[in-house]
């Protein structure tokens, strides 16, 4: 059942589904197009989220009763539109497996860190949302053998380019920030560059595999 929420004096929260799935960051990525297509003059932004999304509207041309109103079409539709779930862009990101938390991970898990590096690197991740920071996607789901929950105490400053997990999550800090996940690896790839358009390569609904790589190469690669 889809709820409609009033999120303050401007937005409106689409709540889609009580718990996340694989295929529905891609399908929250159409009904957020079909939304920016057929409604984009009434709104200021769309947030997605795992399960719902957030319209931001203008209030001189709109209101929460009026956008509910036009909206009903457009979720009757969504729902009966038919999943496709190989869809969405596949990015293979190079990953060097040597984080500070790696053995940790291990131990916690009763995994080797092989094993570790296996699961992780064997999983095909979606895009679920893109926040925290900019560029910061979060991928799920990860292996339940490797959910974790996240570290008691964060630490003040990640590296850029950490590759971390934390829950049924996992994701690449693209900036230097604060941070409570535990990380597993660095990767060369740049996940965020404002000069770049789109600034991001990973979109919402994108697939995500990672390739594990040694140190020779990931240190040539961040050379380029």
């Amino acid at each position: 059942m889809i709820r409609l929420e009033p999120a303050g004096a401007e937005a409106l929260l689409l709540v889609l589904a009580e718990q996340p799935t694989p295929d529905l960051p891609l399908r929250i990525a159409a009904l957020a197009e079909r939304i920016r297509h057929e409604l984009g003059l009434l709104l200021t932004d769309l947030v997605p989220g795992w399960t719902s999304l957030l319209l931001h509207y203008n209030l001189l041309r709109t209101d929460h009763l009026q956008l509910a109103e036009r909206l009903t079409p457009l979720l009757d539709a969504w729902l009966a539109a038919p999943v496709v779930s190989d869809a969405g862009r596949l990015h293979e990101i190079p990953v060097w497996y040597a984080g500070e938390d790696l053995a940790e991970v291990a131990r916690s898990c009763r995994l080797s860190v092989e094993q570790v590096i296996e699961l992780h690197s064997a999983t095909e991740y979606r895009v679920g949302a893109i926040g925290f920071a900019p560029g910061f996607a979060y991928l799920g789901e990860l292996h339940e053998r490797l959910a974790l929950p996240r570290r008691a105490t964060p630490r003040t400053l990640v590296p850029a380019g950490s590759l971390a997990i934390a829950e049924r999550q996992t994701a690449i800090y693209p900036q230097a920030s604060p941070g409570g996940w535990h990380l597993l690896g660095l990767s060369p790839s740049q996940l965020f560059d404002a000069a770049r358009t789109p600034p991001c390569p990973l979109a919402l609904g994108d697939r995500v595999r990672f390739l594990p790589i040694d140190q020779a190469r990931y240190r040539a690669e961040l050379r380029r």
